[in-house]
């Protein structure tokens, strides 16, 4: 009966968002599950969705290149099973869909195209937002994020981001020469892009800018790499903390305040704060 469902329900899908959608019939079960949690948020005037949606994904396993299926790039689903930037690209769909007051499955689905792929379009893997300073400068053009950085004193670095096309053998789909030329193409255009990191040293005096809700983007000293990691800022006792799909295992919460969980990454150099446009006032 489910895989009937998710067939009829994918026949519709289909017809709304642009480009083939990998998911399975544990994913739409997943998703009306999830939804039936949200129904308690709609009459709270005053909470905040995105980390209240976010905490509802707590224990959820960590799972690495959830996206790399199959030989074409396709729209995935998976609710099951998310790395740090999935997390956070189902959160923020979620948060659209009740934003929206909507509770439909193919309205999921192009929140998450619209989020994850470069000004909402699919077209191959190169469009994917790989990088997640692209994704963030992106997503600030279709007006769903707003870069922060800059106004808690962020300082600029300039820093080639070309990690993918100088590891090309760790990105399967990059085997396909037309896929690998766009994506130097899309690395060469990031080359012209200067980044705003708010150094490690000064994070804890400007925490109190930080809000719950905040995507905190970990940005690294990795050559040709932006961003390590990310997650969501929430405030704990006072003091904020990282809401985040952890690579140690599942979606949870920092025991310790960010300012301390970022001192024992060797790689870290600050953060990028990148606020939902759903906090904004």
């Amino acid at each position: 009966m489910c895989s009937r469902f998710l067939i009829v329900l994918l026949f519709l899908v289909s017809h709304l968002v642009v480009g083939q959608i990998t998911c399975s019939p544990q994913d739409s079960i997943a998703f009306d599950k999830k939804m039936a949690q949200l129904e308690a948020f709609q009459d709270v005037s005053d909470i905040n969705w995105v980390t209240a949606i976010g905490k509802t994904f707590l224990d959820t396993p960590y799972v690495e290149k959830t996206l790399e299926i199959g030989t074409k790039e396709s729209l995935v689903i998976n609710l099951r099973g998310l790395d740090c930037t999935t997390y956070v690209e189902n959160v923020l769909a979620f948060a659209l869909l009740l934003k929206n007051q909507q509770d439909d499955f193919g309205d999921f689905a192009k929140n998450l195209k619209t989020i994850r792929y470069r000004n909402g379009v699919l077209d191959g893997y190169p469009s994917r937002l790989h990088y997640f300073t692209d994704w963030i400068r992106n997503n600030e053009r279709k007006g769903l994020v707003r870069n922060v950085t800059n106004e808690m004193g962020g300082e600029i670095h300039q820093k080639a981001i070309n990690f993918m096309g100088t590891h090309r053998s760790l990105y399967p789909f990059l085997e396909d020469d037309g896929n690998y030329a766009a994506l130097l193409d899309v690395e060469k255009n990031l080359a012209q892009e200067s980044l705003c990191v708010l150094p490690q040293n000064q994070i804890e005096d400007q925490e109190h800018l930080i809000q719950s809700g905040d995507i905190i983007a970990l940005a690294t000293s990795i050559k040709g790499l932006d961003v390590s990691h990310t997650g969501f800022a929430i405030k704990q006792n006072g003091r904020i903390h990282l809401l985040h799909a952890s690579s140690a295992g599942s979606v949870r919460i920092t025991e310790e305040p960010l300012v301390d969980y970022l001192k024992k990454i060797k790689s870290n150099i600050g953060i990028i704060v990148a606020r939902p446009t759903l906090l904004s006032p």
